[in-house]
């Protein structure tokens, strides 16, 4: 299936995936996946600013075509923590999935990080593909329900790690996705407070600042300038 976004320009970042091919839609016959792609809304974003915001009404669901998008949750004493990067390829906006016959809200904000491209559908486009062809609720049901036996399955895996263990794994993760690869390390620039990392492991910060310390020393990780340098499994500095 062509997708349609491919004649904007694509830049070298460009996610080669339509938004058909998402996991969500896992196992839509042609004639279906043309009409998700038909029906697609694209649209870009400037540096800087939020694709949507947190507690705004959940409108949209789509795939990210080009650019970085950080995801980030306002706390009560307002700080913003950092809970996760997006890249070209991935998916946003599954909180309208909730309930459709309610209205849900987005409870965290979307950043753009970069220029940024997405492709996807508002809530009373996808309504109306859902009733005029009923398999894609269907197969979303059936998709999304795996999806949240895998994520159980990972968090209970987590939770068997040690601090020092999860929080290098998140790192090389991260590093992984957005960083540079150079000889068996990491070059990642995308900055992580030690309370973005302690949210994301279930962690105090003052548990985290300890853990990255012995983490430099063990020299699986090296601060350089801005840039964070994570060495990969088999690239360890002893």
């Amino acid at each position: 299936m062509p997708c349609p976004c491919d004649s904007l320009a694509p830049t070298s970042d460009w996610s080669e995936a339509c938004v058909g091919h998402l996991w969500l839609f896992n196992g839509l016959n042609s004639q279906e996946l043309t009409a998700l792609a038909s029906q697609a809304n694209r649209a870009r974003y400037r540096p800087g600013q939020a694709v949507f915001t947190q507690g705004d009404r959940a409108r949209s669901l789509f795939l990210i075509k080009s650019g970085r998008i950080r995801l980030a949750r306002a706390m009560d004493n307002g700080a913003e923590i950092t809970l996760d990067i997006r890249k070209p390829g991935d998916f946003l906006g599954e909180y309208l999935l909730n309930d459709l016959d309610q209205a849900y809200y987005y409870p965290v904000s979307a950043w753009c990080l970069e220029e940024v491209v997405t492709c996807g559908f508002t809530r009373p486009i996808f309504e109306e593909l859902v009733l005029a062809y009923p398999a894609i609720g269907l197969k979303v049901i059936k998709n999304m329900a795996g999806r949240i036996a895998s994520l159980s399955d990972r968090l209970e895996a987590m939770a068997q790690l040690h601090l020092d263990e999860k929080i290098y794994g998140v790192l090389l993760n991260v590093a992984r996705e957005h960083g540079q690869k150079e000889e068996g390390r990491y070059v990642l620039e995308i900055p992580l407070t030690h309370e973005d990392l302690g949210f994301l492991v279930g962690a105090h910060r003052v548990s985290v600042t300890r853990t990255m310390k012995r983490l430099k020393e063990s020299g699986r990780i090296k601060r350089s300038g801005k840039s964070l340098i994570i060495h990969g499994e088999d690239g360890f500095r002893h």
